[in-house]
């Protein structure tokens, strides 16, 4: 190949990204479509006749030549916290008179930024070119989508990186965070066209944007033309004050970058112009050509974000505060009340259904005795609902000038509706609560609490075979599940020998699942999965953490007092104990792998292994166990320092990577072969 070749295609691909940066970011075309059309065209001919020098930050690499076959969940580098709500100015001080008793501070700003309606991304960069899009997921996993985000324009393949930037060039993995939405007009002519093909309409803008998201064929993503908006950078190993001191700071770095930022974010310096900045776009924001449904707040100071740290769920230096979502009217058909795995009394509204901010809606929770005494709410009553945060349909308000005559107050049952107990109602408590840890709802539930997908993930057995399963007597606690036979689930309706068998397969395949989704499959009240995964980062089995203080559980970052004494009393009730030794017995894995030494032959001591695809009979997280316990190193991102790419299906660029580099490929079958010497 003439080292012209390589310059001019260099040449080429440095043209068209400017081009695409200065079209999709910037809003100002530096090219005719002609001349980018043509330039492409030249580009394409160079990659086709020399595939060598395709990379996966060409313009060309943007829409994929084959649809996926699946998706694959991967592991967020650094979790993806939500926000929490606020629903008018009052809230909002609220929120700000707590951090300030936190952290005392006499001068703060606040970056305000239009809260997108779309879908939450993260994105990752290794030295400086984009090596993986995943969605949010739960927070800690989502799944990769990589091929969908690079059709997504205004995401650039390579980080622009001028002069005073170019020691990012040299950062291991840099982490980008935005939104991912569908403008309003691109909405619109996607749904004209599915009416006119006869499909089902998309029912609101966020529902299409993550619908094309998950599309297995990125040309079908190319057409819908995603949009995207960063408000977030992380710099993994690097002091992100040495670039940047503010969030203020922070967005115009992603701009320099080559993101496109929200243009219509604003730094307030007191929490009034906040409020100003919330108002100003009540109703402003119906002229924007995208949704919106509030108004992202956070503190500016990087410093200050540090030091406030996160809450169980949300970050203590942020807030969304909300705009009035949708309300709807309804009629009360009837009120239930439900009982939880905790024991926890939720009554619920069943109403004549209703549509609500593009769902259909015939459930709406009412919380607590408490919040029923004060709407007054009665059945036959017509009532207001509405989504809280747009998601869990509420009651917001009861028209009691429309109510029937004869209706009567209702009145929360003193006994759990299910096994007829006696319910407790702490002091500081408004839930009421069955504590009759034999109640066959509070056991339902912890069952299928333990068999979802953030726990053991149990695959085939859903609510109602949980239900069968109980009422049969064939389970008693999660651990019984472990005890079951393809002879007994045959015995139960609609059971195929087929199905039993996949059932007793897939509960014996959850003891591989590691020691942090075991803690949060206990679940211990207050206990979620980001949490679990915390908890056991530092204390590595079952025995340090049932034995040791509060004090020692909340010292650890982002861990509160009632989280600590919540672990703490769950471990002290003997019938807890008697299941954590049955576990035991039973194999699960109550010990953190990743830090234990085992007696096996070390054969991969010093070694670092990647794992990418899918492979044929192994999880990765088991893959990953198994090459921990022989003494080598799993890690997420291919460089020099690698010294074995476990390859399985559908491999990606970690695989064009270590082709580059030389780096030695095995299958899982070559890997077992290995392991069997060990």
């Amino acid at each position: 190949m003439k080292p012209e070749v390589q310059q001019r295609v260099m040449q080429l691909r440095e043209q068209l990204q400017k081009a695409s940066y200065a079209y999709y970011v910037l809003d100002n075309p530096v090219m005719e479509d002609a001349v980018y059309d043509q330039l492409y065209r030249e580009l394409q001919d160079f990659e086709t006749a020399y595939p060598e020098l395709i990379t996966p930050d060409s313009p060309t690499q943007r829409v994929g030549e084959k649809p996926a076959t699946q998706f694959h969940s991967v592991r967020h580098h650094i979790p993806l916290y939500s926000l929490e709500n606020a629903f008018n100015v009052e809230e909002l001080q609220i929120w700000d008179s707590r951090w300030q008793r936190l952290v005392a501070t006499p001068d703060a700003s606040y970056v305000c930024e239009l809260k997108i309606d779309g879908n939450a991304i993260a994105l990752t960069y290794e030295r400086g070119i984009l090596v993986r899009g995943a969605t949010r997921g739960d927070g800690i996993t989502g799944e990769d989508i990589t091929q969908n985000i690079k059709t997504i324009r205004s995401i650039p393949l390579r980080l622009d990186l001028p002069e005073s930037l170019a020691k990012l060039a040299d950062v291991e993995r840099v982490e980008v965070r935005g939104e991912a939405f569908l403008p309003l007009d691109t909405f619109e002519k996607i749904n004209a066209q599915r009416q006119k093909a006869g499909e089902t309409l998309f029912a609101n803008p966020r529902n299409a944007a993550a619908g094309t998201l998950r599309q297995l064929d990125s040309r079908v993503v190319a057409k819908r033309q995603l949009d995207f908006f960063a408000y977030t950078l992380h710099i993994p190993g690097m002091d992100d004050t040495s670039i940047a001191d503010t969030q203020w700071e922070a967005l115009q770095l992603l701009q320099s970058l080559g993101f496109r930022v929200n243009p219509n974010k604003r730094l307030c310096t007191s929490l009034g112009e906040v409020a100003a900045y919330y108002t100003d776009w009540d109703t402003e924001r119906l002229n924007l050509p995208y949704m919106t449904d509030g108004v992202v707040v956070k503190l500016n100071s990087l410093k200050l974000q540090e030091k406030l740290g996160f809450t169980q769920k949300f970050p203590r230096w942020a807030v969304a505060l909300k705009y009035t979502p949708e309300e709807a009217p309804t009629l009360v058909e009837k009120i239930i009340v439900n009982v939880g795995r905790t024991g926890a009394l939720t009554p619920l509204a069943e109403m004549r259904p209703v549509q609500l901010a593009g769902t259909t809606v015939s459930r709406a929770t009412l919380h607590n005795g408490d919040r029923i005494a004060q709407l007054d709410i009665r059945v036959g009553d017509t009532v207001i609902v509405r989504k809280a945060g747009e998601i869990i349909p509420e009651v917001l308000r009861v028209l009691p000038e429309l109510r029937p005559e004869g209706t009567e107050p209702f009145i929360m049952p003193t006994h759990c509706p299910v096994c007829g107990q006696p319910v407790v109602k702490e002091k500081d408590e408004a839930v009421s609560r069955c504590v009759n840890i034999s109640c066959p709802a509070i056991l339902k539930g912890s069952i299928e609490h333990w068999v979802s997908r953030d726990a053991l993930d149990i695959r085939g057995i859903g609510e109602k075979l949980v239900h069968q399963l109980v009422d049969r007597g064939l389970v008693s606690s999660v651990a019984d599940l472990y005890e079951l036979t393809t002879e007994r689930l045959c015995e139960l309706e609609r059971m195929g020998q087929k199905s039993a068998e996949k059932i007793v397969m897939a509960i014996a395949q959850s003891k591989t699942q590691p020691w942090s989704r075991v803690l949060y499959g206990l679940g211990i009240r207050h206990v979620g999965a980001v949490t679990a995964q915390t908890i056991t980062d530092k204390f590595t089995s079952v025995e340090q953490l049932a034995n040791t203080s509060p004090a020692k559980i909340e010292a650890i970052y982002g861990i509160g007092a009632e989280i600590a004494d919540s672990i703490c009393q769950w471990f002290r009730i003997s019938a807890n104990q008697t299941l954590i030794t049955r576990l035991q017995s039973l194999g699960l894995q109550l010990v953190n792998t990743e830090v234990v030494t085992t007696t096996t032959n070390q054969i991969f001591t010093g070694k670092t292994f990647v794992i990418t695809g899918t492979l044929p009979t192994l999880k990765r997280d088991e893959a990953k166990a198994m090459i921990q316990q022989a003494g080598g190193k799993v890690t997420d991102s291919i460089s020099k320092k690698t010294d074995y790419l476990v390859v399985g299906a559908e491999a990606g660029s970690k695989l064009v990577k270590a082709t580059a580099l030389g780096i030695k490929q095995l299958s899982e079958a070559e890997l077992l072969e290995l392991l069997a010497t060990s």
